[in-house]
C-alpha cells in the first residue's frame, strides 16, 4: 500500500510543517495540506480531476485525529461549550455529508478556484487580524441548525475543520473567542468524519485511483501527514508562546495569496 520512499518524505514533510504551522499561527491544516498535497500528488501523474478530491478528502481525514488532541487541551481548560456542540452538530453532519457530494461532483477546475476563494478570505482574514464585534445571541434551533449546515457544506468542500465560519459566526453572537475556538474544535470531528465519509462512498469503483485509495480518501498521505503534524503541532503551539507571531501572520497570509493565485491560474 505504501508508496516510494520519495513519496513518503514528501509527506512527512508537508506534515511536519503544517502541524507546526497550524500550533504556531492557530490556521487550519487544511490551508496548507490541500494545496501541496495536490502539489505532490499530480506529480506523481495521477488524474488531474482526483487530485484536488484526493488532497481535499485526506484533509479533512487528518482533521478526524487533530481534532481530538485539541479538544482535550481545550476541555481541561473548561473552554469547550457542549449545549453549542449539541445545537450546531446535526446540521454539521448533514451539511459535511451533502458537501462532499457537491465537491465530488463538480470539475476539478472549479473545486481549485472555490478552494482558492477560500484561501484567499482566510488569508485577508490573517493579514488584517479582524475579529467581529460581538452584537447578538445564538439564533433559535432552526437558525443554529441551519448555520451548522452552512459550516459542514463549506468545509467539506474546502477540506477544512470549520473554524474559518465557527468561530466569526460564535464571537458574532457574545460567546468568548476562547470558548468559541475550543468549541471549534469539538465541532471539527463530526465535519472531518460525515466529510470523510462522505468522499469514501462518493469515490466507490472510481477508475484510476493510486493504490492505497479508498474511494477518494489516500491512506498513505492520511497515516503520514497525521504523525508527522500531531509530533510538531505542540512544539508551534509552545513556539507561539514565546513570540510575538502578529507580523509573521502577515508574511504568511502572503504566502497564501500566492497559493490562491496558483489555483486560480493553474
Amino acid at each position: 500500500m505504501f508508496p516510494e520512499p520519495q513519496l513518503i518524505a514528501e509527506f512527512l514533510l508537508l506534515g511536519s510543517a503544517t502541524g507546526f504551522l497550524a500550533g504556531l499561527l492557530g490556521i487550519g491544516g487544511g490551508m496548507l495540506m490541500v494545496p501541496f498535497m495536490t502539489f505532490i500528488l499530480a506529480a506523481k501523474g495521477y488524474p488531474a480531476d482526483y487530485t484536488v478530491k484526493m488532497a481535499v478528502a485526506t484533509s479533512l481525514a487528518t482533521i478526524c485525529f487533530t481534532s481530538l488532541s485539541s479538544v482535550r487541551a481545550h476541555s481541561r481548560r473548561n473552554a469547550v461549550l457542549w449545549p453549542i456542540v449539541r445545537l450546531l452538530a446535526p446540521g454539521i453532519l448533514l451539511g459535511a455529508l451533502v458537501g462532499a457530494q457537491v465537491a465530488v461532483a463538480l470539475p476539478g477546475r472549479l473545486l481549485s478556484i472555490l478552494f482558492a476563494v477560500f484561501v484567499a478570505f482566510s488569508a485577508t482574514q490573517m493579514f488584517l487580524d479582524r475579529k467581529p464585534k460581538p452584537s447578538r445571541t445564538l439564533p433559535g434551533r432552526l437558525g443554529t441548525f441551519s448555520m451548522g449546515w452552512v459550516i459542514g457544506m463549506l468545509s467539506a468542500l474546502v477540506g477544512a475543520g470549520g473554524a474559518f465560519v465557527s468561530v466569526p459566526f460564535m464571537t458574532w453572537c457574545n460567546v468568548k473567542i476562547h470558548d468559541a475556538v475550543g468549541t471549534s474544535a469539538a465541532l471539527g470531528f463530526p465535519i472531518a468524519l460525515a466529510g470523510t465519509l462522505g468522499y469514501i462512498w462518493a469515490g466507490q469503483g472510481m477508475p484510476e485511483m493510486p493504490p492505497g485509495s479508498i474511494g477518494y480518501l489516500y491512506l498513505p498521505g492520511l497515516i503520514v501527514v497525521s504523525l508527522a503534524s500531531m509530533c510538531t503541532a505542540p512544539l508551534g503551539a509552545r513556539t507561539a508562546h514565546r513570540m510575538d507571531i502578529r507580523p509573521l501572520k502577515k508574511v504568511f497570509a502572503v504566502v497564501l495569496y500566492v497559493l490562491a493565485a496558483y489555483f486560480l491560474f493553474r
